[in-house]
């Protein structure tokens, strides 16, 4: 090989892109919340996440007369990226709230199962006001298979 040559040292197969392709996912989103089943709080939810291959998965909360049983749309969505075999990049939130709305405690702790603290995730309101947050900011101190293992995580030192 030629002094020259570049080596690609990177893994092959999908590319992650530069950018999450925001107004694909905020359209998503949108269009997904329409269809939101939530006859009991009239809090309807889209969401879009958008995966390593450009692909984007919609998802919309789904309530139930048995409260307890309601499954969020990022909830919902991550499960089919899971089902699909697809890794998630970015995630945007719509909600017809007067005010930005980030995901529950719940669904950020299944995002953080198995999307990296940096996943950029983006909520929005029909009116557009927007915030942006990372996972790693929503749940700074996530629960994670480490803390299942037999022995005990040891933890960070710190230094003076």
């Amino acid at each position: 090989m030629k002094r020259s040559q570049k080596v690609d040292s990177r893994p092959s197969g999908p590319r992650i892109k530069d950018m999450p392709q925001w107004k694909a996912l905020f359209d998503t989103a949108t269009a997904a919340r329409k269809k939101a089943h939530a006859p009991y709080s009239n809090f309807h939810v889209g969401v879009a996440l958008e995966c390593t291959d450009g692909s984007i998965i919609g998802g919309i909360n789904v309530e139930n007369a048995s409260y307890g049983l309601t499954v969020c749309a990022e909830r919902n969505a991550m499960a089919r990226a899971v089902y699909e075999g697809k890794t998630v990049i970015a995630a945007a939130i719509v909600t017809d709230a007067k005010w930005v709305t980030p995901p529950c405690g719940m669904c950020r702790q299944v995002l953080a199962e198995f999307c990296p603290p940096t996943l950029p995730i983006h909520s929005r309101t029909l009116a557009g006001e927007e915030a942006k947050y990372t996972l790693g900011e929503l749940l700074p101190h996530a629960f994670s298979g480490e803390w299942l293992k037999t022995t005990k995580p040891v933890a960070k030192k710190t230094t003076k």
